[in-house]
């Protein structure tokens, strides 16, 4: 357990689709709390299977486990180290903010077509960041997002690093706690049947289908990230979950097997 403090304390009120979430910087970590269920819990899975792609090290963030005592509460989260090195990270919504006073979320949704929303979204960013394939770093978000079921990757968290040079860099992949149903206290409540709730998720960043947007994205950027974990690596991975309850453990095992099995020709 680690104990933080107010004076730590970042983004006091910032805004998410799934509400206010405690977030902490200190000595070159992040701390993130639960708010809606057990988002540590599914950051953590995630960035762990992550392990058990073609993704490099580099290419995402890895979240561990950890109790965050904050004035007289005790919350379950998670903590990683800061990504940053010292760069800035400019989410795709405030770069366009910055640069057209619009944001790219209103650009993207101007636009009928699903497709042509997501090339926009590639063209643009390529044009105006300088880094190249940018479509291949979609494909790995979308494929990452339909396999856990991430509600929540939007204009907002999808980023780019700016160095010293104001050359801008990819972002390793980060933000994946709104994955697995992790929302108990509103959309997905603990004790109904887990594969209607599977069937009600739905993506956000160009369309609200995780199907669609995958195979739109596989069409026009070709298949970028596969897989090689199994149960045992699931299992063992909840095993060492023991700060949340077994009912929850279950769950999460249960839909990663599930998602697993749907998509298995991610799995090689």
């Amino acid at each position: 357990m680690v104990e933080m403090f107010s004076q730590e304390l970042e983004d006091e009120g910032r805004q998410s689709s799934k509400g206010n979430q405690l977030k902490w910087h200190s000595n070159g970590l992040w701390y993130k709390a639960d708010y809606t269920g057990y988002e540590g819990l599914s950051e953590y899975m995630v960035s762990h299977l992550l392990a058990f792609s073609s993704l490099a090290q580099e290419e995402y963030v890895v979240y561990d486990l950890e109790e965050i005592k904050y004035k007289t509460q005790t919350y379950s989260g998670c903590k990683s180290k800061d990504f940053s090195n010292g760069c800035g990270v400019t989410t795709l919504e405030r770069l366009f903010k910055n640069l057209y006073s619009v944001g790219l979320n209103k650009w993207i949704y101007s636009i009928q077509d699903h497709k042509e929303r997501l090339k926009y979204i590639v063209d643009q960013v390529e044009r105006i960041t300088q880094i190249p394939e940018f479509g291949k770093y979609m494909v790995k978000l979308l494929t990452i997002d339909a396999l856990f079921l991430n509600e929540d990757r939007h204009t907002h968290n999808i980023s780019v690093l700016m160095k010293d040079n104001m050359k801008l860099e990819l972002c390793p992949i980060y933000d994946n706690g709104a994955s697995l149903l992790s929302d108990t206290s509103m959309d997905y409540p603990l004790g109904q049947d887990i594969y209607q709730l599977m069937s009600q998720a739905k993506s956000k960043t160009f369309c609200d289908n995780f199907e669609e947007q995958l195979d739109i994205a596989e069409e026009l950027y070709g298949e970028q990230i596969h897989f090689h974990f199994d149960y045992n690596e699931v299992h063992e991975l909840l095993e060492s979950a023991e700060i949340y309850d077994l009912e929850i453990r279950k769950r999460v095992e249960a839909i990663i097997m599930e998602q697993r099995r749907k998509y298995s020709y991610l799995f090689k």
